[in-house]
C-alpha cells in the first residue's frame, strides 16, 4: 500500500488565479457522490476496519470528514468578517476519535455529510465572486490565504482522506471505483 506523506507535512501552493473558484467549488461537490460510489458494494465489515490500532477505518475516514464541515462554516463566516487570523482545527482530532463512527450505519453517515456539504456549497454559491479574493491567516500554515485558496486545501484535504479509503480497499481486496 502506498505511504502518504502525512497531511500536516504537506506544503501547498497558491498562486493560481482567483477565478479558477467554480473549478475548486466543483471538487468540493464531489465529494460525497465520489464517496457514495467508492462504498456502495463495500461490506460494512470491511468498511469499519482499520489497518492496525491507531488509524481509522474508512468509515472513520469519512466521518471525520463530516466532523470537519462544522469548522468550514465557522471559516467561510471568518473570511466573510474579515477575521486576521481564521479558527484553528483541532489536530488531535478528538472529535472523530470519540464519535464512535464506526458504530453508525454507512447510510446515515453519507446522508448528514451529503447534507453538510450541500449547505456549504449553497452558502459559497451565492457568494459574490469578489469575495473568493477575501484573505485571512490559516492558523497552522502560518500563511495568509485567499479564501479561494483555503476552499483548495479543504478539497485537497477531502482528496487526501479519498486516496486513504482507496488504500484500505486494496488492502482488504475491495474493487475500488
Amino acid at each position: 500500500m502506498p505511504t502518504l506523506l502525512p497531511w500536516t507535512q504537506r506544503t501547498f501552493n497558491f498562486d493560481f488565479p482567483v477565478e479558477t473558484y467554480p473549478d475548486i467549488l466543483e471538487r468540493l461537490r464531489g465529494l460525497a457522490p465520489r464517496i457514495e460510489a467508492k462504498v456502495r458494494a463495500t461490506p460494512p465489515n470491511l468498511l469499519t476496519r482499520r489497518e492496525r490500532e491507531g488509524t481509522w477505518s474508512i468509515q472513520e475516514n469519512i466521518g471525520h470528514l463530516l466532523d470537519l464541515e462544522p469548522l468550514g462554516v465557522t471559516r467561510l463566516k471568518e473570511f466573510l468578517s474579515g477575521v486576521e487570523t481564521l479558527s484553528p482545527a483541532d489536530m488531535t482530532n478528538t472529535k472523530t476519535h470519540e464519535a464512535h463512527h464506526n458504530d453508525r450505519p454507512i447510510a446515515d453517515l453519507l446522508n448528514e455529510l451529503t447534507q453538510d456539504r450541500h449547505r456549504f456549497l449553497a452558502r459559497l454559491d451565492a457568494l459574490d465572486p469578489a469575495d473568493f479574493a477575501r484573505t485571512a491567516i490559516h492558523p497552522r500554515l502560518k500563511t495568509p490565504m485567499r479564501m479561494v485558496d483555503w476552499l483548495s486545501f479543504v478539497a485537497a484535504h477531502d482528496d487526501y482522506h479519498l486516496v486513504r479509503m482507496t488504500d484500505l480497499m486494496a488492502l482488504f481486496s475491495v474493487p475500488s471505483v
